[in-house]
């Protein structure tokens, strides 16, 4: 079935455009077409998608794109590993304009990698609205940088979760280690297997992140969090993820994580593109502002945007997409498109995905519809309409 969509502006990847109908067919776009100053002109618009023509007030962008997601609707990937979580959070992060996520699992027993691995893997099958693949974040991990992984986890890689890394039907697949506790040929197996390895949770030495590089891992995870600092004579895994011109990286902006000053920084340094915006988010994204959570047996306390568990570690976040890129823009003083361009292009070009993050022709129809606000009205998956702001009605 074709659909076409009048929409007031979009935002093509690069650049807002003024008025357009966009054909949709099969979940991909085929057709858009600017409208002029006269009015509604549908005659370049085929039989077929005129008959179901939606008129859409606001600006649509590209779907959202977050590589690290550990929760959302009050649900938790590690407490429960299956397919019915994954669809959860993904409903619940859909609310905030996310049409494309890797489920995360922190650290954990290796049969609990197995299970998350195997609700991927149906997730995969079964087209499971906006799952991308699986981020195991650990537990090839540091101690001294473990923030609130258990400890009792924490282990050397071995053959079985190798073999749980190195399956074909998770679809895209980061695996997040501490360089200094992975050996280079580890690393080296693990990229000729197709894992995206994420550095992170780590105290290494330049040296040994640079190593790492050289050995095939591409990004850092929340950049500056939970990784060895840069300082004047040992630049630490912040200083090389910095360096890096080939390398991406993860930034959490909630103003907790990390300090305006300090997301300005590296937005400069790195190269264009190679900085994208990530949630790191937890159960309460989605749910009651009062909600709290258990992890691992220690309660984790919800006040207003931050999440600390009882022992006072930062713990995840109940950041959304909207609000990352919306934080971009008001704490960082990003122009909007670049701060859309972080949420969206910038990850797809990390997980290779060419038909994610643009609104072009051939590009999958994933879209965000924002309000005047830059509040989420309306998600759509491959054309397809799976949240509408109980605020919003549209002309039809």
């Amino acid at each position: 079935m074709k659909q076409t969509l009048i929409v007031d502006k979009y935002f093509d990847g690069q650049q807002f455009k003024q008025r357009a109908a966009i054909t949709v067919e099969h979940g991909v776009i085929t057709a858009i077409n600017a409208i002029d100053e006269q009015g509604l002109d549908l005659q370049f618009v085929d039989e077929e998608a005129l008959e179901n023509v939606l008129h859409l007030q606001g600006a649509l962008v590209p779907g959202f794109v977050d590589v690290q997601v550990n929760g959302g609707g009050g649900a938790l990937f590690n407490a429960d590993p299956t397919l019915e979580c994954i669809k959860t959070i993904g409903r619940a992060h859909a609310q905030f304009g996310t049409t494309g996520f890797l489920p995360t699992l922190i650290t954990d027993q290796v049969e609990v990698m197995a299970l998350a691995a195997d609700a991927v893997a149906q997730a995969i099958k079964s087209n499971a609205a906006g799952v991308l693949g699986i981020h195991f974040e650990g537990p090839h991990l540091s101690v001294p940088k473990k923030g609130v992984h258990p400890q009792s986890f924490i282990r050397s890689i071995s053959d079985e979760e190798l073999s749980i890394f190195s399956r074909k039907d998770l679809g895209l697949k980061v695996v997040t280690l501490a360089p200094e506790n992975v050996s280079v040929d580890v690393i080296k197996t693990l990229v000729a297997n197709d894992v995206k390895v994420c550095l992170g949770h780590s105290n290494a030495d330049y040296e040994t992140v640079v190593a790492a590089l050289d050995a095939g891992a591409d990004g850092f995870t929340h950049l500056f969090n939970a990784m060895s600092g840069f300082g004047s004579r040992e630049p630490g895994m912040v200083g090389a993820a910095l360096e890096s011109e080939q390398a991406w990286c993860g930034l959490i902006v909630d103003g907790h994580h990390v300090h305006s000053a300090t997301a300005k920084i590296a937005i400069k340094v790195k190269p264009q593109g190679k900085v994208m915006l990530v949630t790191d988010a937890m159960p309460p994204v989605g749910m009651d502002e009062n909600a709290s959570f258990e992890l691992f047996g220690t309660e984790v306390v919800r006040q207003g945007d931050r999440l600390n568990a009882k022992s006072g570690e930062l713990a995840g976040c109940v950041l959304d997409m909207v609000g990352a890129v919306n934080n971009s823009v008001n704490m960082l003083g990003l122009p909007h498109e670049e701060a859309l361009r972080m949420a969206s292009l910038y990850p797809a070009q990390y997980l290779n995905i060419q038909t994610l993050g643009k609104i072009e022709v051939g590009q999958q129809a994933d879209f965000v519809l924002l309000n005047s606000q830059n509040i989420v009205s309306q998600t759509y998956i491959k054309g397809e309409l799976i949240y509408t702001s109980s605020t919003y009605s549209k002309q039809v």
